[in-house]
Protein backbone atom coordinates (compact mmCIF):
# COMPACT_ATOMS: atom_id res chain seq x y z
CA UNK A 1 0.00 0.00 0.00
CA UNK A 2 2.94 2.56 0.59
CA UNK A 3 4.82 1.79 -2.35
CA UNK A 4 1.51 2.45 -4.35
CA UNK A 5 0.85 5.81 -2.65
CA UNK A 6 4.99 6.63 -3.44
CA UNK A 7 4.54 5.64 -6.98
CA UNK A 8 1.56 7.84 -7.12
CA UNK A 9 3.25 10.98 -5.58
CA UNK A 10 6.50 10.32 -7.96
CA UNK A 11 3.60 10.35 -10.94
CA UNK A 12 1.97 13.50 -9.70
CA UNK A 13 5.19 15.56 -9.22
CA UNK A 14 6.78 14.96 -12.59
CA UNK A 15 3.51 15.50 -14.08
CA UNK A 16 3.84 18.91 -12.18
CA UNK A 17 6.90 19.77 -13.31
CA UNK A 18 6.12 18.84 -17.02
CA UNK A 19 3.25 21.71 -16.65
CA UNK A 20 5.41 24.28 -14.96
CA UNK A 21 8.09 23.68 -17.87
CA UNK A 22 5.67 24.17 -20.33
CA UNK A 23 5.42 28.25 -20.35
CA UNK A 24 9.09 28.62 -20.01
CA UNK A 25 9.76 26.21 -23.09
CA UNK A 26 6.54 27.92 -24.86
CA UNK A 27 8.66 31.64 -24.08
CA UNK A 28 11.66 30.49 -25.97
CA UNK A 29 12.04 31.91 -29.41
CA UNK A 30 12.49 29.08 -32.27
CA UNK A 31 15.93 29.64 -33.84
CA UNK A 32 15.18 31.33 -37.28
CA UNK A 33 15.24 29.74 -40.44
CA UNK A 34 17.95 32.30 -41.66
CA UNK A 35 20.77 31.17 -38.30
CA UNK A 36 21.08 27.66 -39.99
CA UNK A 37 23.59 29.36 -42.63
CA UNK A 38 24.28 33.35 -40.90
CA UNK A 39 24.56 31.61 -37.76
CA UNK A 40 27.20 34.80 -36.85
CA UNK A 41 24.80 37.14 -37.67
CA UNK A 42 21.46 35.92 -35.91
CA UNK A 43 24.02 35.39 -33.04
CA UNK A 44 24.90 39.62 -33.14
CA UNK A 45 21.52 39.83 -32.16
CA UNK A 46 20.08 37.51 -30.19
CA UNK A 47 20.69 39.62 -26.73
CA UNK A 48 19.74 42.75 -28.37
CA UNK A 49 15.55 44.56 -29.29
CA UNK A 50 16.19 43.44 -32.88
CA UNK A 51 16.82 39.68 -32.03
CA UNK A 52 14.09 39.66 -29.14
CA UNK A 53 11.40 39.88 -32.29
CA UNK A 54 12.97 37.74 -34.43
CA UNK A 55 10.87 34.20 -35.15
CA UNK A 56 11.44 31.21 -36.85
CA UNK A 57 10.85 32.72 -39.88
CA UNK A 58 13.26 35.23 -39.70
CA UNK A 59 10.67 38.00 -39.71
CA UNK A 60 12.83 40.50 -38.60
CA UNK A 61 16.09 39.42 -40.66
CA UNK A 62 13.35 40.50 -43.24
CA UNK A 63 12.22 43.13 -42.29
CA UNK A 64 15.75 45.08 -43.03
CA UNK A 65 16.85 42.63 -45.31
CA UNK A 66 13.89 41.88 -47.63
CA UNK A 67 11.64 39.04 -48.12
CA UNK A 68 13.81 35.89 -48.56
CA UNK A 69 11.55 33.01 -48.49
CA UNK A 70 12.65 32.00 -52.26
CA UNK A 71 15.89 32.17 -50.82
CA UNK A 72 15.43 29.91 -47.93
CA UNK A 73 14.31 27.32 -49.74
CA UNK A 74 17.08 27.27 -52.45
CA UNK A 75 19.79 29.00 -51.14
CA UNK A 76 22.17 27.49 -53.91
CA UNK A 77 20.12 29.44 -56.77
CA UNK A 78 18.17 31.95 -55.43
CA UNK A 79 20.23 35.25 -53.95
CA UNK A 80 18.28 37.37 -51.19
CA UNK A 81 17.63 40.45 -52.01
CA UNK A 82 19.51 42.89 -49.60
CA UNK A 83 18.16 46.50 -49.20
CA UNK A 84 21.16 47.74 -47.27
CA UNK A 85 24.23 46.34 -49.61
CA UNK A 86 26.97 48.60 -50.34
CA UNK A 87 24.88 49.74 -53.75
CA UNK A 88 21.87 50.91 -52.74
CA UNK A 89 21.11 54.50 -52.19
CA UNK A 90 21.39 55.93 -48.82
CA UNK A 91 17.85 57.22 -48.70
CA UNK A 92 16.79 53.58 -49.50
CA UNK A 93 18.88 52.35 -46.95
CA UNK A 94 17.60 54.84 -44.42
CA UNK A 95 14.08 54.66 -45.17
CA UNK A 96 14.56 51.07 -43.95
CA UNK A 97 15.37 52.55 -40.12
CA UNK A 98 12.44 54.72 -40.58
CA UNK A 99 10.38 51.87 -41.02
CA UNK A 100 10.08 51.20 -37.30
CA UNK A 101 12.33 54.26 -36.02
CA UNK A 102 10.81 56.82 -37.41
CA UNK A 103 8.65 57.99 -34.04
CA UNK A 104 12.22 58.61 -32.36
CA UNK A 105 12.35 61.86 -30.57
CA UNK A 106 15.72 62.15 -31.66
CA UNK A 107 15.05 62.09 -35.52
CA UNK A 108 12.58 64.27 -35.40
CA UNK A 109 14.34 66.57 -37.87
CA UNK A 110 16.57 63.95 -39.61
CA UNK A 111 15.46 65.32 -43.16
CA UNK A 112 16.55 68.95 -42.48
CA UNK A 113 19.92 67.77 -41.53
CA UNK A 114 23.27 67.67 -42.66
CA UNK A 115 23.57 64.07 -42.82
CA UNK A 116 20.49 63.12 -44.69
CA UNK A 117 21.44 66.59 -46.92
CA UNK A 118 24.46 64.48 -47.56
CA UNK A 119 23.91 60.82 -48.19
CA UNK A 120 24.76 59.81 -45.16
CA UNK A 121 22.85 56.67 -43.92
CA UNK A 122 21.93 55.11 -41.01
CA UNK A 123 24.70 52.06 -41.53
CA UNK A 124 27.26 54.52 -41.98
CA UNK A 125 27.68 55.05 -38.19
CA UNK A 126 25.27 51.86 -36.80
CA UNK A 127 26.31 48.48 -37.08
CA UNK A 128 22.99 46.79 -36.26
CA UNK A 129 25.30 42.91 -36.16
CA UNK A 130 27.35 44.36 -33.47
CA UNK A 131 31.37 45.39 -33.72
CA UNK A 132 32.54 48.83 -32.83
CA UNK A 133 29.34 50.37 -33.72
CA UNK A 134 27.44 48.63 -31.60
CA UNK A 135 24.23 51.06 -30.91
CA UNK A 136 22.95 49.18 -28.33
CA UNK A 137 22.61 50.94 -24.79
CA UNK A 138 25.20 49.82 -22.12
CA UNK A 139 24.88 52.05 -19.29
CA UNK A 140 27.60 50.69 -17.05
CA UNK A 141 30.00 49.57 -19.97
CA UNK A 142 32.54 52.44 -21.24
CA UNK A 143 35.35 50.56 -22.85
CA UNK A 144 34.44 47.96 -25.71
CA UNK A 145 32.92 50.75 -27.77
CA UNK A 146 34.77 52.85 -30.43
CA UNK A 147 35.50 56.49 -29.27
CA UNK A 148 32.66 58.51 -30.52
CA UNK A 149 35.25 60.98 -31.29
CA UNK A 150 36.96 58.60 -34.10
CA UNK A 151 33.48 57.71 -35.45
CA UNK A 152 32.69 61.08 -36.28
CA UNK A 153 36.36 62.12 -37.12
CA UNK A 154 36.46 59.32 -40.28
CA UNK A 155 34.31 62.21 -41.96
CA UNK A 156 35.00 65.55 -40.27
CA UNK A 157 38.96 65.19 -40.46
CA UNK A 158 39.39 69.16 -39.92
CA UNK A 159 37.40 68.85 -36.71
CA UNK A 160 39.40 66.16 -35.94
CA UNK A 161 42.62 67.68 -36.54
CA UNK A 162 41.40 70.30 -34.20
CA UNK A 163 41.04 68.40 -31.67
CA UNK A 164 44.43 67.24 -31.48
CA UNK A 165 45.89 70.39 -30.71
CA UNK A 166 47.26 71.75 -27.87
CA UNK A 167 44.35 73.41 -26.21
CA UNK A 168 41.10 71.42 -26.37
CA UNK A 169 38.26 70.23 -25.16
CA UNK A 170 38.92 67.07 -23.59
CA UNK A 171 37.13 64.80 -26.82
CA UNK A 172 39.85 62.75 -27.57
CA UNK A 173 39.78 61.65 -23.76
CA UNK A 174 36.41 60.23 -23.99
CA UNK A 175 35.19 63.43 -21.31
CA UNK A 176 32.96 65.47 -23.78
CA UNK A 177 31.29 63.76 -26.56
CA UNK A 178 30.61 65.57 -30.38
CA UNK A 179 26.91 64.59 -28.79
CA UNK A 180 26.92 66.44 -26.09
CA UNK A 181 26.96 69.66 -28.40
CA UNK A 182 25.34 68.16 -31.72
CA UNK A 183 22.71 66.25 -32.77
CA UNK A 184 23.93 63.44 -35.69
CA UNK A 185 20.22 62.55 -36.30
CA UNK A 186 19.70 66.45 -37.32
CA UNK A 187 18.69 69.60 -36.35
CA UNK A 188 17.44 73.01 -37.31
CA UNK A 189 20.34 75.01 -36.15
CA UNK A 190 23.64 75.57 -37.75
CA UNK A 191 25.93 72.77 -36.91
CA UNK A 192 23.51 70.71 -35.76
CA UNK A 193 23.99 71.66 -32.28
CA UNK A 194 21.49 70.92 -29.60
CA UNK A 195 20.53 74.48 -28.72
CA UNK A 196 19.24 77.21 -30.62
CA UNK A 197 22.28 79.60 -30.77
CA UNK A 198 26.16 78.73 -30.23
CA UNK A 199 26.24 80.53 -26.94
CA UNK A 200 23.27 78.67 -25.21
CA UNK A 201 25.05 75.73 -26.13
CA UNK A 202 28.27 77.27 -24.57
CA UNK A 203 26.53 78.22 -21.70
CA UNK A 204 25.07 74.53 -20.68
CA UNK A 205 28.23 73.96 -19.66
CA UNK A 206 30.01 77.46 -19.16
CA UNK A 207 27.19 78.80 -16.71
CA UNK A 208 29.50 81.00 -14.67
CA UNK A 209 29.65 83.10 -18.41
CA UNK A 210 26.13 83.06 -18.93
CA UNK A 211 25.61 86.58 -17.01
CA UNK A 212 23.83 88.68 -16.74
CA UNK A 213 26.17 91.46 -16.80
CA UNK A 214 26.03 95.35 -15.90
CA UNK A 215 28.50 95.82 -18.43
CA UNK A 216 28.60 92.89 -20.74
CA UNK A 217 31.16 92.49 -23.58
CA UNK A 218 29.48 92.45 -27.01
CA UNK A 219 31.64 90.36 -29.31
CA UNK A 220 30.36 87.54 -26.59
CA UNK A 221 26.88 88.68 -26.45
CA UNK A 222 26.88 87.88 -30.18
CA UNK A 223 29.03 84.84 -30.46
CA UNK A 224 31.76 82.88 -28.51
CA UNK A 225 33.02 81.77 -31.68
CA UNK A 226 33.95 85.49 -32.27
CA UNK A 227 37.57 84.62 -29.88
CA UNK A 228 37.00 80.78 -29.25
CA UNK A 229 37.65 77.22 -31.81
CA UNK A 230 35.35 74.84 -29.54
CA UNK A 231 37.15 71.94 -31.44
CA UNK A 232 40.53 73.03 -30.17
CA UNK A 233 43.17 75.49 -30.69
CA UNK A 234 47.46 76.31 -30.54
CA UNK A 235 46.24 78.90 -28.21
CA UNK A 236 45.40 78.97 -24.76
CA UNK A 237 41.63 78.75 -23.98
CA UNK A 238 40.91 77.67 -27.55
CA UNK A 239 41.28 81.06 -28.47
CA UNK A 240 41.38 81.67 -33.14
CA UNK A 241 44.19 83.88 -31.89
CA UNK A 242 46.92 84.98 -29.69
CA UNK A 243 46.18 88.28 -27.39
CA UNK A 244 46.52 90.88 -28.12
CA UNK A 245 46.43 90.06 -32.00
CA UNK A 246 42.78 88.47 -31.01
CA UNK A 247 41.59 91.77 -29.23
CA UNK A 248 42.71 94.18 -31.78
CA UNK A 249 40.87 92.47 -34.67
CA UNK A 250 38.08 95.01 -32.90
CA UNK A 251 39.91 97.04 -31.20
CA UNK A 252 42.57 98.61 -33.35
CA UNK A 253 42.16 102.37 -33.11
CA UNK A 254 40.34 103.05 -29.78
CA UNK A 255 42.40 104.26 -26.60
CA UNK A 256 45.49 102.48 -26.52
CA UNK A 257 47.67 101.52 -28.20
CA UNK A 258 46.19 102.71 -30.84
CA UNK A 259 48.07 100.93 -33.67
CA UNK A 260 48.98 97.04 -33.99
CA UNK A 261 51.33 95.80 -32.40
CA UNK A 262 54.44 95.93 -35.08
CA UNK A 263 57.81 94.23 -34.72
CA UNK A 264 59.49 97.51 -33.16
CA UNK A 265 56.91 97.71 -30.43
CA UNK A 266 56.14 93.38 -30.09
CA UNK A 267 59.60 91.86 -28.20
CA UNK A 268 61.61 94.78 -28.78
CA UNK A 269 63.80 97.06 -26.47
CA UNK A 270 62.60 100.96 -26.89
CA UNK A 271 65.32 102.83 -28.64
CA UNK A 272 68.49 104.24 -26.73
CA UNK A 273 67.51 101.46 -24.08
CA UNK A 274 70.15 98.19 -23.83
CA UNK A 275 69.39 95.09 -21.84
CA UNK A 276 71.19 92.26 -20.60
CA UNK A 277 69.50 88.13 -20.52
CA UNK A 278 67.87 87.74 -17.65
CA UNK A 279 68.04 91.73 -15.99
CA UNK A 280 65.41 93.51 -15.18
CA UNK A 281 64.93 96.52 -17.63
CA UNK A 282 62.10 99.03 -17.82
CA UNK A 283 62.91 99.88 -21.34
CA UNK A 284 61.41 96.11 -22.58
CA UNK A 285 58.23 95.96 -23.95
CA UNK A 286 55.80 94.06 -22.57
CA UNK A 287 53.25 93.87 -24.80
CA UNK A 288 53.58 90.17 -25.62
CA UNK A 289 54.29 89.02 -22.18
CA UNK A 290 52.01 86.52 -19.99
CA UNK A 291 48.26 87.75 -20.49
CA UNK A 292 48.72 91.41 -22.20
CA UNK A 293 45.28 92.94 -22.38
CA UNK A 294 43.81 90.37 -20.11
CA UNK A 295 46.31 91.82 -17.20
CA UNK A 296 44.56 93.72 -16.95
CA UNK A 297 41.04 93.64 -18.36
CA UNK A 298 40.63 90.42 -17.13
CA UNK A 299 36.42 90.16 -16.93
CA UNK A 300 36.76 89.91 -20.66
CA UNK A 301 33.05 88.19 -20.34
CA UNK A 302 31.52 91.13 -18.47
CA UNK A 303 31.92 92.72 -14.97
CA UNK A 304 29.61 93.69 -12.81
CA UNK A 305 32.31 96.12 -11.45
CA UNK A 306 30.90 99.80 -10.63
CA UNK A 307 31.94 102.76 -12.66
CA UNK A 308 34.94 102.77 -15.12
CA UNK A 309 36.08 99.70 -13.38
CA UNK A 310 33.56 97.59 -14.76
CA UNK A 311 33.07 99.48 -18.30
CA UNK A 312 36.19 98.31 -19.19
CA UNK A 313 36.33 95.26 -18.01
CA UNK A 314 38.59 95.51 -15.03
CA UNK A 315 37.29 93.22 -12.14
Amino acid sequence: MLNRILLAAARTAALAAACLALPALAQQPATPVCANCHAEAHESIALGPHGAKNDAAGTMCMACHGDAAAHAKDPQKVKPTNRLAKGVLAEEKTAVCMTCHAGNRQLTFWESGKHAKNDVACSNCHSIHGGSKDPRVAKFTTTFRENEADMCGSCHQQIRAATLKPSHHPIQEGKVKCSDCHNPHGALTHAMVKQETVNQQCFSCHADKRGPYVFAHPAVEDNCLSCHNPHGSSHTFLLNEKTPNLCQDCHDWSRHPGTFYGGQHGWTIREGMTGTPGAYNPGASTRFVARNCLNCHNAIHGSNAPGNRGKFLIR
